[in-house]
């Protein structure tokens, strides 16, 4: 029987994930094109209810550091909800636990993703959030992995990282063979038209994975 490990004791470094899996990071300028398109206008609806979110952001974390689940109710789904994550034909899970099969049939890695969006069978987004005062790149390790359990590794994935400060982007193809790419980092807390920035590139994946 498999030894059964948790994500977070058995993946702790890029180079952990590298290790496991062969992945590298794209050097390629167009791998990871979709972020630096011409983005979606945002409506002023959404302009109105994200001046809303920053203006709650900005009152929450001037009480101090935000926890995990913090993050995720006050940052994370609110954006998802907000660039059309939450209807048809997307289907969204909280938590659910994935299970990643190491090659060798002797280690699976178990653990939990913090917010899972579907389309059909495609896992389309992957968002691992953090508490602040943890460096938004620490998800990323974590975020791969559960990337890489993905059940149709022929289209590309996508991930979401955020701790409320910052907010990092991520694509992932796994064949031929594994490699991914970043977004630069953007800031939430201290730029509110980096919120909007961030809103229209959550808009342009949806675009991007249902051909609209």
């Amino acid at each position: 029987m498999a030894n059964v490990i948790a994500v977070t004791d058995a993946i702790r470094t890029l180079a952990d994930v590298k290790s496991r899996w062969g992945l590298r990071q794209s050097v390629e300028a167009d791998f990871f094109a979709e972020w630096q398109q011409a983005l979606p206008v945002l409506t002023n609806h959404e302009q109105a209810r994200l001046t809303v979110l920053a203006r709650r952001l900005t009152y929450h974390r001037a009480q101090g550091e935000l926890l995990e689940g913090t993050v995720t109710l006050l940052v994370a789904t609110p954006l998802l909800e907000l660039t059309g994550f939450y209807d048809p034909p997307f289907h969204l899970r909280a938590e659910p636990t994935v299970e990643i099969e190491i090659d060798d049939g002797e280690e699976t890695l178990r653990g939990r993703i913090d917010v899972l969006v579907l389309q059909e069978q495609l896992w389309l987004l992957v968002l691992e959030s953090k508490k602040t005062t943890i460096p938004i790149r620490s998800a990323l390790p974590q975020a791969l992995t559960y990337m890489m359990a993905s059940p149709q590794p022929t289209r590309p994935l996508y991930g979401v990282s955020t701790n409320g400060d910052d907010v990092l982007f991520v694509k992932l193809n796994r064949q031929p063979q594994p490699q991914y790419g970043l977004s630069r980092a953007f800031s939430l807390y201290t730029h509110q038209s980096e919120l909007m920035t961030t809103a229209q590139i959550l808009k342009q994946l949806g675009q991007q994975v249902t051909g609209t």
